[in-house]
């Protein structure tokens, strides 16, 4: 397949490249080829060769057998303009986020308890309160260091009646379970001081049922000045019991839903997200329920927080394809639910390796090549039930978990516990108090962490670097690929010399395995999970896998 393009401006010669398969999934091929244009302008068209040499050419007006001429029909690049570049935060590569549910991490000062707490580590109910806060946070944050994580996601701190806080009372000040505006401060300045950023939680789909503004159309009704900042109040009195308003999910009564299309309710919000950037010099938003907020809100809201960080990181709550946020005028990533999925399925069995490697192809392929980078990948959240769990309550299968989730591209999230291979089930299960007694932590399941979290803050281009299955092996149950410093995006950061291997036995038995170490193969690699060296012969790392095993070869 060739590239056949030109300045769009000019009817001069074409230049010629030709592209390279870069991914299959077995149904399709994804191919790529790098072009130069110091005009910025660009139209171009493809030549397709066929097995028995037919000859068909593909532009804007679809396949056909003659070339386009001049401009008509091609495919256009109009003008590279800088402003509309999908830029990411550069300190994005080689990081891994840590999710805390504050109220469940750590609870270090008891005289700030709400009324009724209960003594840490009970099992969670709905309302139940166990004292986490964020003087706990800072004392453990040398768990953190240890981890080698650089990215911290709080979920919401504001003053909210809830365990959970997101159903708001006051989005400017801390809840007092919590701590104060000055003790989040101060957790934001030890962590800038530990290499680690800070991300809030922003609840901007709905309010509280506490909040100022709601409180006020409960109280005033139709004369309430706010009753243009909820969506479909349909009738007044507001009535809790009857919940004749609209709310996030399926009526809930504490969480009224906001209309940010007011201009007076987009204003108060666009402050909140600027505020604490600059009162607390945080580092950027996960955005709750962000798929049901209008895009016009979220394009004020990404200008008003990078004029006041520019490199502040914005990540959108979305569960199913994210493309229509991703267009680099909104987020600068989704939650990447879609790759858990397939990778929970794969790991339980329901996806054979063939099938979860033409998946992860796809998703690799779901979003602009320049996003990729910044895709915040998971294994699990406050929202879900526990990997570990998902998985059937296997060490050897979190182990696993882990190593996909670490050598993916994109950006990690480690949700509080997984680490150390807690289990629970949906939420509240979730939301179990962190465990503090080492002696109940699985050493397995943290060691693999810790060593695949340092591996990647010194490569950071596992972020963006290129992918290539390996070995799929559906009868043996095994899977390989291969990450390497290179790749289209390498035009962004720079190509290098840098590459890894991952292997994985899913199957039932222990299987030897070869697994190709490609054009530049090393003489010798070592496995970063047991510290052990892996033979090669004749370009391959021969090695043998027993059930559950995982290797890193370096």
């Amino acid at each position: 397949m060739t590239c056949h393009y030109a300045d769009r401006a000019q009817r001069g010669p074409e230049v010629a490249v030709q592209l390279s398969r870069e991914d299959s999934d077995g149904t399709r091929d994804w191919w790529s080829a790098r072009v130069h244009m110091p005009t910025r302008r660009l139209r171009y068209q493809f030549e397709v060769v066929a097995a028995d040499g037919t000859h068909t050419w593909f532009s804007e007006r679809g396949f056909e057998r003659a070339a386009s001429r001049h401009h008509i029909g091609y495919f256009h690049y109009p003008y590279n303009q800088p402003a509309d570049r999908f830029v990411l935060p550069s300190w994005l590569p080689g990081t891994t986020f840590y999710e805390i549910f504050p109220e469940r991490f750590n609870n270090g000062d008891p005289t700030n308890d709400p009324p009724g707490t209960e003594p840490w580590g009970g099992r969670p109910k709905p309302r139940s309160f166990f004292g986490g806060d964020l003087a706990g946070i800072r004392q453990k944050l040398g768990h953190l260091t240890a981890l080698g994580v650089g990215g911290l996601w709080l979920t919401p701190v504001f003053s909210a009646p809830t365990n959970h806080k997101y159903d708001p009372s006051d989005y400017y000040t801390v809840d007092p379970a919590f701590g104060t505006n000055e003790h989040l401060k101060a957790l934001v300045a030890e962590c800038h001081a530990g290499g680690i950023r800070v991300v809030l939680d922003g609840v901007f789909n709905h309010s509280g049922s506490e909040w100022f503004a709601f409180r006020d159309v409960r109280e005033k009704g139709e004369a309430s000045p706010y009753k243009t900042w909820f969506f479909d109040i349909k009738s007044f009195p507001v009535d809790l019991r009857r919940v004749n308003y609209e709310t996030f999910a399926d009526r809930l009564p504490n969480h009224p839903k906001l209309n940010t299309a007011d201009p007076g309710c987009a204003a108060y919000f666009l402050g909140v997200g600027e505020h604490w950037i600059r009162e607390a010099d945080t580092d950027g938003w996960r955005l709750d329920v962000a798929n049901e907020v209008d895009h016009r809100f979220w394009r004020a809201f990404r200008e008003r927080v990078k004029a006041a960080k520019p490199d502040a990181y914005i990540v959108g709550e979305i569960w199913h394809d994210g493309a229509q946020w991703l267009e680099g005028d909104e987020f600068d990533s989704v939650m990447h639910y879609p790759w858990r999925d397939a990778a929970l399925r794969f790991l339980s069995g329901d996806l054979a390796p063939s099938a979860f490697a033409s998946a992860t192809v796809g998703l690799r392929h779901a979003y602009q090549l320049a996003a990729n980078p910044g895709l915040m990948h998971i294994l699990g959240s406050h929202d879900t039930a526990r990997v570990r769990t998902e998985i059937g309550g296997s060490a050897a299968r979190a182990a696993q978990a882990a190593a996909l989730l670490l050598t993916a591209g994109g950006v990690p999230l480690v949700y509080q516990g997984d680490e150390i291979g807690m289990e629970g089930g949906e939420e509240p299960d979730s939301r179990r108090c962190m465990i503090w007694d080492e002696a109940r932590w699985d050493r397995r399941i943290l060691h693999t962490y810790r060593a695949l979290v340092r591996a990647r803050r010194e490569r950071p281009w596992l972020a963006w670097g290129s992918f290539e299955d390996a070995v799929v092996d559906d009868d043996r149950g095994l899977y390989a690929y291969r990450r390497a410093e290179s790749g289209p995006l390498a035009v962004l950061y720079g190509e290098g010399l840098g590459q890894l291997w991952v292997a994985v036995n899913v199957g039932e038995r222990r299987s030897e395995v070869a697994i190709p170490l490609g054009n530049r193969a090393p003489r010798a690699v070592v496995d970063l999970l047991s510290g052990e060296g892996v033979g090669v012969e004749h370009g391959a790392a021969r090695l043998t896998l027993a059930p559950g095993d995982a290797v890193v070869l370096v």
